[in-house]
């Protein structure tokens, strides 16, 4: 998901992907496919035109043989809740750059996935030190997703075994005009800022209360990750503003179907 997570194993041959990308048309599009909510629609209007661009470049590298993740119709997975729902930001970098992993919402990782990413193990060892919740099988973080914890990466595609290839890509536009929506939407809102490249989008949330610690990837997690308690300080905030809590408890397994 990150510049910190390297492909865990080979990559396999790529098999031809010919997906549509869901916002290749625009937004109205995407919220008929059901692939971005509404009000995140009418809130990413302003940079409409740059993920039509962003569709043509990414179809063009596509067809030069580079592999894109996550899977087209992933890619825009974190605007599928609708912005009214929000209660919780967590930034994340870029997706997972190992095949099969990434499925648009950051930190988390498709259910199959085996073993689970460095960041996200050490995200969960947080979580049960903190609530005393127990550690998931699975890497699948959806259960947060429908809660309202917006789950979002700076950059939301990366190409195969090269973490960090789409930075400056023109991501970083869209995920501008997501973080100015929250902040003028206001609260019960708080943001977890994980990492100084997280931390360093700090002031355009205005208000929002943001609990901020090092980075939970291995060559991070213990100067200052580990013991940071983000997810009880979260429900906390939420709390103070008048809000529901978040249940962090994640499905011990995946059901299969």
């Amino acid at each position: 998901m990150d510049t910190h997570e390297t492909p865990l194993f080979e990559l396999p041959e790529p098999q031809p992907d010919t997906t549509v990308f869901p916002f290749g048309q625009g937004l109205a599009e995407a919220v008929d496919g059901g692939f971005v909510a509404a009000d995140w629609a009418e809130a990413l209007a302003p940079v409409e035109g740059k993920l039509v661009s962003l569709a043509r470049e990414l179809e063009a590298r596509r067809a030069s043989g580079e592999r894109i993740l996550p899977a087209p119709p992933n890619i825009l997975r974190a605007f599928s809740r609708p912005l009214a729902e929000a209660r919780v930001l967590v930034m994340g970098q870029d997706p997972y750059p190992t095949p099969g992993h990434s499925m648009g919402l950051s930190f988390s990782a498709l259910p199959q996935v085996r073993p689970l990413p460095r960041s996200l193990k050490n995200i969960y060892l947080e979580l049960h030190e903190d609530t005393g919740l127990p550690i998931p099988a699975h890497g699948d973080l959806s259960a947060w997703a429908n809660q309202g914890v917006m789950l979002l990466n700076r950059v939301l595609t990366v190409a195969a075994g090269a973490a960090g290839s789409h930075r400056r890509l023109g991501w970083e536009s869209v995920t501008d005009a997501a973080m100015a929506a929250l902040a003028a939407r206001g609260g019960p809102l708080v943001a977890i800022l994980w990492g100084k490249d997280a931390q360093a989008l700090a002031p355009a949330l205005g208000s929002i209360p943001i609990i901020a610690s090092a980075h939970p990837s291995p060559l991070s997690a213990r100067h200052g990750f580990f013991g940071s308690r983000p997810f009880t300080r979260a429900n906390a905030l939420l709390v103070q503003a008048g809000g529901a809590p978040i249940d962090w408890a994640l499905p011990l397994v995946v059901p299969r179907g």
